[in-house]
């Protein structure tokens, strides 16, 4: 790792921890230049503010928000249906405990979201692009009848919004949040599933 990239992780772990034990708003930069022994001159030679550092504890996050989603859809033997069901509760659960692990992160969540709607908006189309495949598979094995899978993804995420790191939204415990969910899914299934095959006479009388 080259030297800067290895100093930029250093001041990001000290700013986790410094904003996971005061919160985001009584963190300084002079604070974390101090954690990290370095003047804050130079601190601001890799990050020109502390809204760069939290969008930068942001997009690691997600990053492995992320790579726990692409894994759910490439898991092999597995289908469409099951993939999405898949895919929406490992986003419930990995953004969950982001937020319940560390609970002072939960400022970053929500300045990001004001401050950094760009950012936010990026995180929201990766993760689209992979409901795309899923529905892209669905719809080659029959399993769904998705006319647009782009338009389609763009609304499960809409459907779902509220169990993407939850606690930006309620104060359900997560077991709620999971019934909730379950019941969202069932809904959205029942509303892509492609056509079943008519039953014959004698499937019918078997």
């Amino acid at each position: 790792m080259p030297r800067t990239d290895t100093i930029r992780t250093k001041i990001i772990d000290a700013a986790r921890r410094r904003i996971g034990r005061y919160g985001y708003c009584k963190t300084t930069m002079a604070e974390l230049a101090a954690d990290c022994g370095m003047s804050p001159g130079n601190l601001y030679r890799y990050f020109p503010g502390k809204l760069d550092i939290a969008a930068e504890i942001a997009r690691n996050a997600f990053d492995e928000t992320i790579a726990a989603l692409r894994a759910v859809v490439r898991q092999p033997q597995s289908s469409a249906k099951q993939r999405l069901r898949d895919f929406l509760f490992t986003e419930l659960h990995v953004t969950y405990e982001q937020l319940h692990h560390d609970e002072k992160i939960h400022d970053v969540a929500e300045i990001i979201k004001q401050e950094r709607p760009e950012a936010a908006n990026e995180n929201l189309a990766r993760s689209r692009s992979l409901l795309v495949e899923i529905l892209s598979m669905g719809n080659a094995s029959g399993e769904l009848d998705v006319p647009n899978v782009v338009d389609t993804a763009e609304m499960i995420q809409c459907a779902t919004m509220k169990f993407r790191y939850p606690q930006l939204f309620s104060q359900l415990p997560l077991d709620a949040l999971e019934r909730e969910l379950d019941g969202v899914i069932e809904l959205l299934l029942r509303g892509i599933a492609g056509k079943q095959p008519a039953q014959t006479r004698s499937q019918v009388s078997a």
